[in-house]
Protein backbone atom coordinates (compact mmCIF):
# COMPACT_ATOMS: atom_id res chain seq x y z
CA UNK A 1 0.00 0.00 0.00
CA UNK A 2 0.95 3.80 -0.54
CA UNK A 3 -0.10 4.89 2.17
CA UNK A 4 -0.79 2.93 5.67
CA UNK A 5 -2.68 5.73 6.84
CA UNK A 6 -5.64 4.74 4.78
CA UNK A 7 -6.25 1.17 6.32
CA UNK A 8 -9.36 2.71 8.30
CA UNK A 9 -13.22 3.48 6.74
CA UNK A 10 -12.11 7.31 6.93
CA UNK A 11 -8.79 6.99 4.79
CA UNK A 12 -10.17 3.93 2.92
CA UNK A 13 -11.70 6.65 -0.48
CA UNK A 14 -8.19 7.94 -0.29
CA UNK A 15 -6.20 4.80 -0.41
CA UNK A 16 -8.30 3.72 -3.36
CA UNK A 17 -7.98 6.52 -5.33
CA UNK A 18 -4.06 6.56 -4.90
CA UNK A 19 -3.68 3.13 -6.22
CA UNK A 20 -2.27 1.56 -3.38
CA UNK A 21 -3.34 -2.05 -3.73
CA UNK A 22 -0.77 -4.89 -3.47
CA UNK A 23 0.09 -6.67 -6.57
CA UNK A 24 1.72 -10.59 -6.86
CA UNK A 25 5.34 -9.74 -7.64
CA UNK A 26 8.74 -10.50 -6.44
CA UNK A 27 9.12 -7.83 -4.01
CA UNK A 28 10.97 -5.14 -5.43
CA UNK A 29 15.41 -4.50 -12.22
CA UNK A 30 18.46 -5.25 -13.77
CA UNK A 31 17.78 -6.91 -17.32
CA UNK A 32 16.99 -10.45 -16.87
CA UNK A 33 18.94 -12.31 -19.56
CA UNK A 34 16.96 -13.05 -22.85
CA UNK A 35 14.79 -16.21 -22.91
CA UNK A 36 13.83 -17.99 -26.27
CA UNK A 37 10.25 -18.28 -26.88
CA UNK A 38 9.52 -21.92 -26.55
CA UNK A 39 12.98 -22.66 -25.23
CA UNK A 40 13.47 -25.44 -22.07
CA UNK A 41 14.77 -23.94 -19.17
CA UNK A 42 17.94 -25.98 -17.89
CA UNK A 43 17.62 -27.76 -14.69
CA UNK A 44 19.03 -25.64 -11.82
CA UNK A 45 22.76 -26.86 -10.96
CA UNK A 46 22.49 -25.77 -7.26
CA UNK A 47 20.61 -25.42 -4.35
CA UNK A 48 22.14 -21.76 -3.86
CA UNK A 49 18.87 -20.02 -5.28
CA UNK A 50 21.15 -17.16 -5.46
CA UNK A 51 23.99 -18.46 -7.82
CA UNK A 52 21.92 -17.27 -10.83
CA UNK A 53 23.00 -13.84 -9.97
CA UNK A 54 26.33 -12.22 -10.80
CA UNK A 55 28.04 -10.14 -7.92
CA UNK A 56 27.38 -6.84 -9.33
CA UNK A 57 23.47 -7.92 -9.92
CA UNK A 58 23.30 -8.80 -6.28
CA UNK A 59 25.21 -5.75 -4.85
CA UNK A 60 22.74 -3.66 -7.36
CA UNK A 61 19.65 -5.45 -6.06
CA UNK A 62 20.63 -5.20 -2.58
CA UNK A 63 21.19 -1.76 -2.59
CA UNK A 64 18.12 -0.56 -4.43
CA UNK A 65 16.42 -3.13 -1.97
CA UNK A 66 17.81 -1.11 1.05
CA UNK A 67 16.76 1.69 -0.18
CA UNK A 68 13.02 1.29 -0.71
CA UNK A 69 13.40 -0.56 3.48
CA UNK A 70 14.90 3.23 4.30
CA UNK A 71 12.08 4.86 2.00
CA UNK A 72 9.30 2.98 3.90
CA UNK A 73 10.52 3.84 7.61
CA UNK A 74 11.48 7.00 6.91
CA UNK A 75 8.59 7.69 4.96
CA UNK A 76 6.56 6.63 8.20
CA UNK A 77 7.90 8.40 10.43
CA UNK A 78 7.91 11.66 8.02
CA UNK A 79 4.12 10.98 7.99
CA UNK A 80 3.78 11.06 11.30
CA UNK A 81 5.70 14.40 11.42
CA UNK A 82 3.58 16.02 8.16
CA UNK A 83 0.04 15.21 10.53
CA UNK A 84 2.13 16.59 13.95
CA UNK A 85 2.88 19.88 12.45
CA UNK A 86 -0.68 20.45 10.48
CA UNK A 87 -1.82 19.96 13.93
CA UNK A 88 0.80 21.95 15.59
CA UNK A 89 0.20 25.24 13.61
CA UNK A 90 -3.89 24.69 13.46
CA UNK A 91 -4.19 24.18 9.85
CA UNK A 92 -7.04 22.18 10.46
CA UNK A 93 -9.06 24.45 12.55
CA UNK A 94 -8.79 27.15 10.07
CA UNK A 95 -10.04 24.92 7.32
CA UNK A 96 -12.85 23.88 9.58
CA UNK A 97 -13.71 27.90 10.05
CA UNK A 98 -13.44 28.19 6.32
CA UNK A 99 -15.79 25.41 5.09
CA UNK A 100 -18.38 26.74 7.97
CA UNK A 101 -18.78 30.36 6.73
CA UNK A 102 -19.67 29.01 3.25
CA UNK A 103 -21.98 27.16 4.30
CA UNK A 104 -24.03 25.45 7.14
CA UNK A 105 -24.94 22.65 5.30
CA UNK A 106 -22.63 19.61 6.39
CA UNK A 107 -22.45 18.28 2.95
CA UNK A 108 -20.70 21.27 1.51
CA UNK A 109 -18.71 21.69 4.62
CA UNK A 110 -16.90 18.59 3.69
CA UNK A 111 -16.47 19.23 0.13
CA UNK A 112 -14.55 22.48 1.10
CA UNK A 113 -12.76 21.10 4.56
CA UNK A 114 -11.53 17.75 2.84
CA UNK A 115 -10.03 18.84 -0.65
CA UNK A 116 -7.94 21.19 1.54
CA UNK A 117 -6.63 19.21 4.37
CA UNK A 118 -5.83 16.24 1.60
CA UNK A 119 -3.93 18.64 -0.72
CA UNK A 120 -2.47 20.31 1.92
CA UNK A 121 -1.21 16.24 3.22
CA UNK A 122 -0.14 15.36 -0.46
CA UNK A 123 1.87 18.59 -0.96
CA UNK A 124 3.48 17.71 2.10
CA UNK A 125 4.40 14.23 0.72
CA UNK A 126 4.70 14.37 -2.32
CA UNK A 127 8.82 15.05 -1.86
CA UNK A 128 8.69 11.29 -0.54
CA UNK A 129 7.16 11.07 -4.10
CA UNK A 130 9.27 12.84 -6.00
CA UNK A 131 12.48 10.94 -4.02
CA UNK A 132 10.74 7.50 -5.24
CA UNK A 133 10.19 8.25 -8.63
CA UNK A 134 13.86 9.38 -9.21
CA UNK A 135 15.23 5.84 -7.52
CA UNK A 136 13.16 4.10 -9.57
CA UNK A 137 14.37 6.24 -12.72
CA UNK A 138 17.86 5.94 -11.75
CA UNK A 139 18.00 2.01 -11.31
CA UNK A 140 15.68 1.38 -14.09
CA UNK A 141 12.82 0.14 -12.78
CA UNK A 142 10.80 2.95 -14.83
CA UNK A 143 10.63 4.80 -17.74
CA UNK A 144 8.04 7.19 -17.56
CA UNK A 145 8.65 10.81 -17.81
CA UNK A 146 8.27 12.99 -14.89
CA UNK A 147 5.53 14.67 -17.01
CA UNK A 148 3.52 11.80 -16.95
CA UNK A 149 4.24 10.34 -13.21
CA UNK A 150 2.90 14.25 -12.35
CA UNK A 151 0.06 13.38 -14.09
CA UNK A 152 -0.66 10.17 -12.34
CA UNK A 153 -0.05 11.88 -9.24
CA UNK A 154 -2.49 14.67 -10.36
CA UNK A 155 -5.69 11.84 -11.28
CA UNK A 156 -4.82 9.96 -8.16
CA UNK A 157 -5.57 13.85 -6.00
CA UNK A 158 -8.79 14.19 -8.12
CA UNK A 159 -9.97 10.88 -7.28
CA UNK A 160 -9.07 11.24 -3.48
CA UNK A 161 -10.80 14.37 -3.30
CA UNK A 162 -14.39 13.22 -4.79
CA UNK A 163 -14.09 9.64 -2.59
CA UNK A 164 -12.46 11.07 0.46
CA UNK A 165 -15.06 13.96 0.62
CA UNK A 166 -18.30 11.28 0.63
CA UNK A 167 -16.12 8.84 2.75
CA UNK A 168 -15.91 11.97 5.29
CA UNK A 169 -18.86 13.36 5.02
CA UNK A 170 -20.60 9.73 6.03
CA UNK A 171 -18.07 9.53 8.66
CA UNK A 172 -18.91 12.29 10.68
CA UNK A 173 -22.39 12.20 10.22
CA UNK A 174 -22.11 8.38 11.88
CA UNK A 175 -19.67 10.52 15.12
CA UNK A 176 -22.38 13.09 15.46
CA UNK A 177 -25.39 10.26 16.11
CA UNK A 178 -22.74 8.05 17.83
CA UNK A 179 -20.10 10.11 19.72
CA UNK A 180 -19.15 6.36 21.83
CA UNK A 181 -19.80 3.84 18.85
CA UNK A 182 -19.07 5.50 16.01
CA UNK A 183 -16.30 2.79 15.07
CA UNK A 184 -18.62 -0.09 15.06
CA UNK A 185 -21.14 1.86 12.90
CA UNK A 186 -18.57 2.91 10.58
CA UNK A 187 -17.20 -0.52 10.14
CA UNK A 188 -20.32 -1.82 9.40
CA UNK A 189 -21.07 0.75 6.67
CA UNK A 190 -17.41 -0.16 5.14
CA UNK A 191 -17.94 -3.44 4.73
CA UNK A 192 -20.26 -2.68 1.70
CA UNK A 193 -18.35 -0.15 0.90
CA UNK A 194 -15.28 -2.19 0.52
CA UNK A 195 -16.67 -5.24 -1.50
CA UNK A 196 -17.77 -2.48 -3.95
CA UNK A 197 -14.53 -1.21 -4.62
CA UNK A 198 -13.31 -4.47 -5.09
CA UNK A 199 -15.96 -4.49 -7.18
CA UNK A 200 -15.32 -1.17 -9.57
CA UNK A 201 -11.85 -0.92 -9.40
CA UNK A 202 -11.25 -2.71 -12.71
CA UNK A 203 -13.76 -0.86 -14.27
CA UNK A 204 -13.41 2.18 -12.59
CA UNK A 205 -9.80 3.16 -11.35
CA UNK A 206 -7.09 0.44 -12.79
CA UNK A 207 -8.00 2.00 -16.43
CA UNK A 208 -7.33 5.65 -15.17
CA UNK A 209 -3.77 4.73 -14.42
CA UNK A 210 -2.99 2.26 -17.18
CA UNK A 211 -4.24 0.91 -20.14
CA UNK A 212 -5.63 -2.66 -20.83
CA UNK A 213 -6.33 -4.98 -23.51
CA UNK A 214 -7.70 -8.64 -23.62
CA UNK A 215 -5.12 -11.76 -24.05
CA UNK A 216 -7.04 -12.86 -26.99
CA UNK A 217 -6.78 -9.81 -28.67
CA UNK A 218 -3.00 -9.70 -27.82
CA UNK A 219 -1.84 -13.12 -27.97
CA UNK A 220 -4.96 -15.61 -29.08
CA UNK A 221 -2.90 -18.69 -29.09
CA UNK A 222 -1.51 -17.99 -25.70
CA UNK A 223 -4.49 -17.42 -24.04
CA UNK A 224 -5.70 -20.63 -25.63
CA UNK A 225 -2.92 -22.15 -23.84
CA UNK A 226 -4.01 -20.93 -20.29
CA UNK A 227 -7.62 -21.89 -20.17
CA UNK A 228 -6.05 -25.20 -20.57
CA UNK A 229 -4.12 -25.04 -17.40
CA UNK A 230 -7.17 -24.01 -15.99
CA UNK A 231 -8.84 -26.71 -17.19
CA UNK A 232 -6.60 -28.95 -15.29
CA UNK A 233 -7.42 -26.71 -12.00
CA UNK A 234 -11.50 -27.66 -13.06
CA UNK A 235 -12.48 -24.16 -13.31
CA UNK A 236 -13.01 -22.36 -16.39
CA UNK A 237 -12.07 -18.70 -16.90
CA UNK A 238 -13.08 -17.74 -20.25
CA UNK A 239 -10.72 -15.51 -22.10
CA UNK A 240 -12.93 -12.63 -21.53
CA UNK A 241 -11.35 -12.58 -17.99
CA UNK A 242 -7.91 -12.84 -19.38
CA UNK A 243 -6.32 -9.33 -19.68
CA UNK A 244 -2.91 -7.56 -20.34
CA UNK A 245 -2.00 -4.62 -18.84
CA UNK A 246 0.36 -1.88 -21.10
CA UNK A 247 3.10 -1.66 -17.78
CA UNK A 248 5.70 -1.16 -20.30
CA UNK A 249 4.59 2.43 -20.75
CA UNK A 250 5.89 3.09 -17.38
CA UNK A 251 7.87 0.31 -15.87
CA UNK A 252 10.24 -2.31 -16.65
CA UNK A 253 9.56 -4.65 -14.13
CA UNK A 254 7.63 -8.23 -14.19
CA UNK A 255 4.18 -8.32 -12.59
CA UNK A 256 0.85 -10.09 -12.64
CA UNK A 257 -2.36 -10.05 -10.42
CA UNK A 258 -5.97 -10.96 -9.90
CA UNK A 259 -8.15 -8.07 -9.23
CA UNK A 260 -12.11 -7.82 -9.21
CA UNK A 261 -14.77 -9.52 -7.22
CA UNK A 262 -17.19 -11.79 -8.30
CA UNK A 263 -18.19 -11.01 -11.85
CA UNK A 264 -15.66 -8.22 -12.40
CA UNK A 265 -12.54 -10.50 -11.34
CA UNK A 266 -9.99 -10.82 -13.42
CA UNK A 267 -6.36 -12.10 -14.19
CA UNK A 268 -3.91 -9.52 -15.61
CA UNK A 269 -0.71 -9.99 -16.88
CA UNK A 270 1.86 -6.65 -17.52
CA UNK A 271 2.97 -6.97 -21.25
CA UNK A 272 6.56 -6.97 -19.69
CA UNK A 273 5.86 -10.52 -18.45
CA UNK A 274 4.78 -11.17 -21.78
CA UNK A 275 8.16 -9.84 -23.11
CA UNK A 276 10.82 -11.45 -20.99
CA UNK A 277 8.63 -14.85 -20.34
CA UNK A 278 8.35 -18.34 -22.58
CA UNK A 279 5.17 -19.64 -23.00
CA UNK A 280 6.39 -22.17 -20.20
CA UNK A 281 6.87 -19.51 -17.57
CA UNK A 282 4.13 -17.64 -18.34
CA UNK A 283 1.76 -20.73 -17.74
CA UNK A 284 3.58 -21.46 -14.24
CA UNK A 285 3.00 -17.59 -13.83
CA UNK A 286 -0.43 -17.44 -14.54
CA UNK A 287 -0.64 -20.53 -12.73
CA UNK A 288 0.11 -18.71 -9.67
CA UNK A 289 -2.53 -16.01 -10.51
CA UNK A 290 -5.09 -18.84 -10.90
CA UNK A 291 -4.15 -19.86 -7.44
CA UNK A 292 -5.38 -17.04 -6.21
CA UNK A 293 -8.52 -17.26 -8.07
CA UNK A 294 -9.44 -20.61 -7.32
CA UNK A 295 -8.53 -20.43 -3.35
CA UNK A 296 -10.42 -17.44 -2.78
CA UNK A 297 -7.78 -15.41 -1.78
CA UNK A 298 -8.74 -11.63 -3.01
CA UNK A 299 -11.97 -12.70 -0.49
CA UNK A 300 -9.56 -13.78 2.46
CA UNK A 301 -7.87 -10.06 1.67
CA UNK A 302 -10.87 -8.50 2.31
CA UNK A 303 -12.31 -10.87 5.47
CA UNK A 304 -8.51 -10.07 6.89
CA UNK A 305 -8.88 -6.44 6.31
CA UNK A 306 -12.11 -6.01 7.52
CA UNK A 307 -11.12 -7.46 10.75
CA UNK A 308 -8.29 -5.29 10.96
CA UNK A 309 -10.02 -2.56 10.04
CA UNK A 310 -12.51 -2.92 13.20
CA UNK A 311 -9.30 -3.32 15.52
CA UNK A 312 -8.45 -0.02 13.76
CA UNK A 313 -11.47 1.71 14.66
CA UNK A 314 -11.19 0.61 17.97
CA UNK A 315 -8.21 1.56 18.95
CA UNK A 316 -8.70 5.02 16.82
CA UNK A 317 -11.90 5.93 18.33
CA UNK A 318 -9.74 5.19 21.84
CA UNK A 319 -6.37 7.10 20.49
CA UNK A 320 -8.32 9.89 19.69
CA UNK A 321 -10.18 10.83 22.34
CA UNK A 322 -7.38 10.63 24.72
CA UNK A 323 -5.48 13.12 22.59
CA UNK A 324 -8.40 15.70 22.63
CA UNK A 325 -8.45 15.49 26.47
CA UNK A 326 -5.06 16.06 27.01
CA UNK A 327 -4.12 18.52 23.62
CA UNK A 328 -7.46 19.32 21.89
CA UNK A 329 -7.55 23.01 23.58
CA UNK A 330 -3.91 23.68 22.06
CA UNK A 331 -5.18 22.11 18.53
CA UNK A 332 -8.23 24.58 18.40
CA UNK A 333 -9.99 20.92 18.18
CA UNK A 334 -14.27 20.98 19.93
CA UNK A 335 -14.35 17.24 19.93
CA UNK A 336 -14.51 14.36 17.98
CA UNK A 337 -17.04 15.48 15.55
CA UNK A 338 -15.29 18.44 14.62
CA UNK A 339 -13.92 18.08 10.91
CA UNK A 340 -10.78 19.36 12.49
CA UNK A 341 -10.21 16.08 14.26
CA UNK A 342 -9.44 14.18 10.66
CA UNK A 343 -5.84 14.46 11.41
CA UNK A 344 -5.75 13.23 14.74
CA UNK A 345 -7.82 9.88 13.89
CA UNK A 346 -4.97 9.93 10.33
CA UNK A 347 -2.11 10.28 13.07
CA UNK A 348 -3.16 7.23 14.80
CA UNK A 349 -4.66 4.83 12.65
CA UNK A 350 -1.07 5.69 10.93
CA UNK A 351 0.73 4.45 14.09
CA UNK A 352 -1.83 1.83 14.47
CA UNK A 353 -1.69 0.08 11.14
CA UNK A 354 2.22 0.55 10.91
CA UNK A 355 2.34 -1.90 13.86
CA UNK A 356 -0.22 -3.97 12.26
CA UNK A 357 2.31 -4.59 8.97
CA UNK A 358 4.14 -7.91 9.96
CA UNK A 359 0.78 -9.22 10.97
CA UNK A 360 -0.42 -8.18 7.20
CA UNK A 361 2.87 -9.12 5.28
CA UNK A 362 2.55 -12.33 7.22
CA UNK A 363 -0.59 -13.29 6.19
CA UNK A 364 -0.26 -12.29 2.64
CA UNK A 365 3.43 -14.09 2.51
CA UNK A 366 1.46 -17.39 3.24
CA UNK A 367 -1.50 -16.79 0.37
CA UNK A 368 1.57 -16.43 -1.39
CA UNK A 369 3.58 -19.28 -0.91
CA UNK A 370 0.27 -21.24 -1.53
CA UNK A 371 -0.42 -19.80 -4.55
CA UNK A 372 2.88 -20.74 -5.34
CA UNK A 373 2.34 -24.49 -4.19
CA UNK A 374 -0.91 -23.77 -6.52
CA UNK A 375 0.86 -23.26 -9.45
CA UNK A 376 3.61 -25.69 -9.48
CA UNK A 377 0.75 -28.20 -8.93
CA UNK A 378 -1.22 -27.31 -11.72
CA UNK A 379 1.59 -26.96 -13.95
CA UNK A 380 2.94 -30.65 -13.93
CA UNK A 381 2.11 -32.71 -16.36
CA UNK A 382 1.23 -30.30 -18.20
CA UNK A 383 4.36 -28.36 -18.49
CA UNK A 384 7.51 -29.94 -19.32
CA UNK A 385 9.52 -30.08 -16.45
CA UNK A 386 7.31 -28.01 -14.70
CA UNK A 387 9.25 -26.99 -11.22
CA UNK A 388 12.21 -26.12 -13.27
CA UNK A 389 10.30 -23.90 -15.34
CA UNK A 390 8.82 -22.50 -12.29
CA UNK A 391 13.08 -22.00 -10.99
CA UNK A 392 13.46 -19.71 -13.93
CA UNK A 393 10.51 -17.50 -13.81
CA UNK A 394 11.14 -16.63 -10.25
CA UNK A 395 14.57 -15.83 -11.37
CA UNK A 396 13.80 -14.01 -14.30
CA UNK A 397 11.20 -12.03 -11.75
CA UNK A 398 14.42 -11.65 -9.47
CA UNK A 399 16.42 -10.03 -12.01
CA UNK A 400 13.52 -8.17 -13.98
CA UNK A 401 12.37 -6.46 -10.31
CA UNK A 402 15.96 -6.15 -8.76
CA UNK A 403 14.56 -8.21 -5.67
CA UNK A 404 16.84 -8.67 -2.98
CA UNK A 405 16.90 -12.53 -3.18
CA UNK A 406 17.69 -12.92 0.67
CA UNK A 407 16.58 -10.11 2.78
CA UNK A 408 17.18 -10.50 6.72
CA UNK A 409 14.96 -11.52 8.72
CA UNK A 410 13.42 -8.43 9.95
CA UNK A 411 12.93 -6.77 6.74
CA UNK A 412 11.46 -10.02 5.76
CA UNK A 413 9.12 -10.58 8.91
CA UNK A 414 8.09 -6.65 8.52
CA UNK A 415 8.00 -5.86 5.21
CA UNK A 416 7.41 -8.79 2.65
CA UNK A 417 4.47 -9.55 1.41
CA UNK A 418 5.74 -12.52 -0.69
CA UNK A 419 8.25 -14.81 0.77
CA UNK A 420 11.73 -13.67 -1.01
CA UNK A 421 12.75 -14.75 -4.65
CA UNK A 422 15.19 -17.33 -2.84
CA UNK A 423 13.12 -19.16 -0.17
CA UNK A 424 10.57 -19.76 -3.16
CA UNK A 425 13.30 -20.70 -5.40
CA UNK A 426 14.01 -23.31 -3.09
CA UNK A 427 10.53 -24.65 -2.32
CA UNK A 428 10.13 -24.90 -6.56
CA UNK A 429 13.24 -26.91 -6.64
CA UNK A 430 12.25 -29.54 -3.42
CA UNK A 431 8.48 -29.38 -4.07
CA UNK A 432 7.55 -33.01 -5.71
CA UNK A 433 5.14 -34.99 -3.79
CA UNK A 434 4.55 -36.81 -7.00
CA UNK A 435 7.93 -38.68 -6.54
CA UNK A 436 7.73 -39.69 -3.28
CA UNK A 437 3.88 -41.10 -4.29
CA UNK A 438 1.85 -38.45 -1.86
CA UNK A 439 -1.39 -36.61 -2.94
CA UNK A 440 -0.84 -32.65 -4.18
CA UNK A 441 -2.64 -30.42 -1.52
CA UNK A 442 -4.94 -29.14 -4.31
CA UNK A 443 -4.80 -30.64 -7.59
CA UNK A 444 -5.34 -34.13 -7.53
Amino acid sequence: MKRVVLAALIALGVWVAAGGAGRVSSATPSQARPVTVGQSPSSPQTSDSEQWLSPEQLRRARTYSQIHYWLHFGGFVYGVLVLLVVLAVRLPPRYRDWAERVSRRRWLQAAVFTPLLLLTLAIAELPLGLVGHAVERAYGQSVQSWLGWLGDWSKAQLVAWVVGTLVVAVFYAVVRRSPRRWWFWCWLAALPFIALVLFVSPYLLEPLFNRYVPLAQRDPKLAAELEQVAARAGVHIPTSRMYVMEASRKVTALNAYVSGLGPSKRVVVWDTTLQKMNRDEIAFVFGHELGHYVLHHVVWGMVMFAALLLVLLWLGERAVRWSLARWGRRWAIRDMADWASLPVLLLWISVFAFLAEPLTNGFSRHLEHEADRFGLEVTHGVVPHSRQVAVRAFQILGEADLADPSPGRFIRFWLYSHPPIAERIRFAMRYDPWATGRSPRYIR
